[in-house]
């Protein structure tokens, strides 16, 4: 995957800000919790350890399809969303289709989505297809993406990063010890390995990225969120958000 993650002080240069619920003399590291939308099955036992926790985190949304046979951004996950939204987490764009965008050709970028069909963006294109899920968010919710978007598999070109930006959105990706791996095949991965992995390898200011829900994986990670962040917090770490400057 290309992650293309940047880190705090990197994100700071771009105009973006730590949570000030960071600002804790008692943290021995900083954490930046993210999570895409994906299928949905484990949304509510995300955001209840979460909130176990006292947790913020970012998530990252597309108008995905979800368990329940509907699709993440549809009015059905208004409750969901706007729960979220009181809880003071932060958000920003997965993409509309959650499509792949796979290379740049001239001025366009070639942009595979989930059913295997390619099409050729413009920069207008892709603006719209970043900016869809601000749109619908906010008439789920009353209140708008912040400036932040993410690629899908983080795979980014030149000409999205641009366009992205000049339509007002800043690519954020995650850590390389943040890919908590909750794609990954359980059977060569369990959830033991991968908790182990990342208590060893995450570090200060590491960005994390796992999913609300992967239809993939036979063990569920999900449920050793709670294990995670308890043990992360024992070792001194705090957790936020990624919020836009003041």
């Amino acid at each position: 995957m290309n992650a293309g993650y940047f880190t705090s002080r990197i994100m700071l240069a771009a105009g973006i800000s730590l949570a000030a619920s960071m600002a804790n003399a008692a943290c021995n590291g900083n954490l930046y919790l993210t999570f895409d939308t994906g299928n949905m099955r484990h949304a509510e036992l995300i955001a209840g350890t979460l909130a176990k926790h006292k947790a913020k985190a970012t998530f990252f949304v597309a108008n995905e399809k979800t368990l329940r046979g509907d699709y993440a951004l549809d009015p059905s996950w208004a409750p969901y969303w706007q729960a979220r939204v009181a809880e003071g987490h932060a958000f920003g764009s997965h993409t509309w289709r959650h499509g792949s965008f796979r290379k740049d050709q001239g001025q366009l970028t070639q942009y595979r989505l989930m059913d295997g069909q390619t099409q050729s963006l413009d920069s207008a294109a892709i603006c719209t297809e970043v900016r869809g899920p601000d749109i619908r968010f906010k008439e789920l919710t009353g209140r708008g993406l912040d400036p932040l978007w993410r690629a899908p598999g983080g795979r980014t070109t030149p000409l999205t990063l641009k366009a992205a930006q000049v339509c007002g959105y800043r690519h954020v990706g995650w850590a390389p010890a943040g890919f908590l791996g909750d794609e990954l095949p359980s059977e060569t991965y369990p959830n033991a390995l991968l908790v182990e992995r990342a208590l060893k390898n995450l570090k200060d200011g590491d960005i994390v990225m796992a999913h609300l829900g992967i239809w993939s994986r036979k063990e569920p990670f999900a449920p050793a969120l709670d294990e995670l962040l308890g043990k992360l917090e024992a070792s001194g770490f705090c957790f936020a958000s990624l919020a836009p400057a003041n």
